[in-house]
């Protein structure tokens, strides 16, 4: 019985033990290679939502991602590596999508949102001012309570689906074996360090030139355009290395040519030097299609020199005030960068610095909290000895959330007053800051009529009595330096355009709500230009200046003080005699020419230029090989902190 039974041959039985070996390694496979393809597949969606947030539209985003000579493929690997890494950390199935989705999602929606209204895209040292935004939030939330309501509910429904999604992830998602994990980290580790390794925009890549991956750190819009918002986000990390400028030596700067005869050697009477940054100060007659019931400005107007040509539009006050301090330029720092919050972390030539070494004070104000924009720190490496904020300034009157301009321009008076020797004193208004809400002001003493819908007219009305304000405590200031028994030198400039937003499209005087970086030099002044005042009580008014970068107007200042200086008036001098506006797009000659897209080609950079770029880079991150020749006032000051 036991062996009436059919018999299995020994190949047979060979073929069986095959087959089932057969079966179960698919099945291992159809395990590994089903969660891959669906985690590839998440990427892909990831990525489309992601771009398509950043960039506002779906338009371009297909070429993006199939065209060979773009890194769409490029960046869906990365994110699919991205993931797995994260999915072997966490050691379950998909849970890197909750970490993933939401980080890459809100930051392509921020970019989205910081195009609408400062024309850039979100960079990684935007980050860094996160509180910044949170304490202006308010004042911004405030103009628009609906959207405040949105936000709120949105955020709730967020953090209820976050908690929800995670739960439900950690019970159901499958949880990888130890071998999983090794296996995931051992593949996308350094694939991942390899790809990184790419973001040095600075160094030539042959990888990255055959994965069609193009640095146009120059060209920001474009950059984000081509590569994607992540590729591009990615690129400018390293931002906060500065790469010193070809041929920077001790020996190159030794050949600049100073005369320090400037500082030993003025004219000056010593006169009080007053320096005021009015928060988004602008002539809002320039919209041609919007008619005014009388001047907002007719004080400044009919004493104004020219206009400063703002690097910025909207916002970013801080990298304005840092050229109007220094007399260094941000078109020689990496584009998106800030100074104040990056790059001043020791004691910085400044005017502060100058006057003090003159035997002036040198005095900061600025009615909001001290530590905006870092302000506290800066000032304190900039020379200046005393920074009154809000938490030291006495209780001021407000206008609509901020403080009044009225109220500052009797702070300054007073202090001026009260000082025992020749002062400097720097103070950036707040009354002006946007947004510009309505019924902000009890009453609008300038009405205006034109094609403009009921929020932007609302809007524009705000803003033009807050300038009408501005004038009229300009020329309170005038008076009172017309009366006084030291000469006072008074110096008024906008720090960039107001964020209008659709005022500018409704009116006809912008295409879109922010404004270029790159276009014709009529566009660009159209778009960046805000008044300047420089004026004198021995002189009178300098109104011959003309259309100049922030960081020209130390030179006029000491000018006009009667001070010479190396570098001030010096190297500054020799730049404002060739160029009038030094933007990282564009260079603006005397006679009123544009020199395009000057800084992509390093060797045809002009002389005059060069210097002054080495000289910057020399004190802000060199050796300060310079430091004795070019700023002597700033070696006077800080004489016990060497060279680095």
């Amino acid at each position: 019985m036991r062996n009436s039974g059919p018999k299995t041959s020994v190949a047979e039985r060979m073929k069986l033990v095959l087959s089932n070996r057969s079966t179960r390694n698919l099945s291992h496979i159809a395990i590994d290679f089903i969660p891959l393809v669906n985690l590839a597949l998440s990427a892909l969606l990831l990525v489309v939502c992601v771009e398509w947030i950043a960039r506002g539209s779906l338009h371009d985003l297909g070429t993006f991602l199939t065209s060979p000579v773009r890194p769409g493929i490029t960046t869906l690997f990365a994110i699919v590596l991205s993931l797995l890494a994260l999915d072997a950390v966490f050691g379950r199935q998909y849970q890197s999508l909750l970490i993933a989705t939401p980080v890459l999602l809100i930051t392509a929606f921020m970019s989205h949102q910081k195009q609408l209204y400062l024309s850039d895209p979100l960079y990684p040292s935007d980050l860094l001012f996160g509180r910044q935004i949170l304490q202006l939030m308010p004042a911004m939330l405030k103009a628009q309570p609906w959207t405040a309501l949105a936000v709120a509910l949105g955020l709730s429904a967020a953090a209820a689906s976050a908690v929800f999604l995670w739960r439900f992830v950690r019970r159901h998602s499958p949880v990888l074996t130890p071998k999983s994990r090794i296996l995931r980290l051992a593949l996308a580790a350094p694939l991942l360090t390899g790809l990184g390794s790419l973001m040095e925009y600075s160094h030539h890549s042959w990888l990255r030139d055959r994965l069609n991956i193009i640095p146009m750190m120059w060209d920001q819009k474009e950059n984000y355009r081509h590569n994607g918002f992540l590729m591009a986000f990615a690129f400018n990390i390293p931002m906060a290395n500065v790469s010193a400028p070809e041929g920077y030596s001790e020996n190159t700067i030794a050949d600049i040519v100073s005369d320090r005869s400037a500082f030993t050697v003025n004219h000056s009477t010593f006169p009080d030097v007053v320096m005021i940054m009015s928060e988004s100060l602008w002539d809002p007659t320039r919209l041609s299609s919007v008619q005014f019931s009388r001047d907002p400005m007719p004080n400044i107007r009919s004493r104004q020199s020219g206009h400063v040509f703002s690097p910025e539009f909207g916002g970013m006050t801080a990298n304005v005030e840092f050229e109007a301090l220094t007399g260094f330029s941000n078109a020689f720092l990496p584009y998106g960068s800030i100074p104040y919050q990056q790059y001043i972390r020791q004691p910085v030539p400044s005017l502060a610095t100058f006057f003090r070494a003159e035997g002036y004070a040198a005095i900061a104000i600025h009615p909001f909290q001290d530590w905006f924009w870092n302000r506290r720190e800066v000032y304190k490496s900039f020379g200046f000895e005393e920074f009154r904020s809000e938490e030291t300034l006495p209780a001021m009157e407000k206008r609509g959330m901020f403080a009044s301009d009225a109220a500052l321009t009797s702070e300054i008076m007073q202090a001026l007053d009260a000082a025992k020797k020749p002062t400097f004193l720097f103070a950036v208004t707040l009354q002006g800051h946007g947004p510009y809400e309505p019924n902000r002001y009890d009453q609008n003493t300038v009405d205006l009529s034109g094609p403009l819908s009921e929020n932007a007219a609302q809007a524009l009305s705000t803003y033009a009595q807050g300038v009408s304000e501005a004038d009229d405590n300009f020329a309170r200031l005038i008076e009172w330096a017309k009366n006084r028994q030291r000469d006072t030198v008074i110096v008024l400039f906008g720090d960039h355009l107001p964020p209008l937003g659709h005022v500018y499209v409704e009116s006809g005087h912008m295409p879109g709500m922010v404004a270029t970086r790159r276009a014709p030099l009529d566009t660009m002044k159209k778009e960046h230009e805000t008044p300047l005042v420089l004026w004198s009580s021995k002189t009178g008014l300098h109104n011959r200046i003309g259309t100049i970068s922030p960081a020209l107007l130390p030179y006029h200042v000491l000018k006009t003080a009667g001070f010479g200086d190396p570098f001030y008036t010096g190297i500054l001098g020799n730049v404002q005699a060739s160029y009038s506006v030094v933007d990282r797009h564009m260079l603006v000659e005397k006679n009123g020419s544009a020199v395009p897209d000057w800084a992509t080609a390093p060797l045809a950079i002009p002389t005059v230029i060069n210097e002054y770029r080495q000289l910057q880079f020399d004190m802000m991150f060199g050796r300060q090989f310079g430091r004795e020749r070019f700023f002597p006032g700033f070696s006077w000051v800080n004489a016990d902190q060497p060279s680095t």
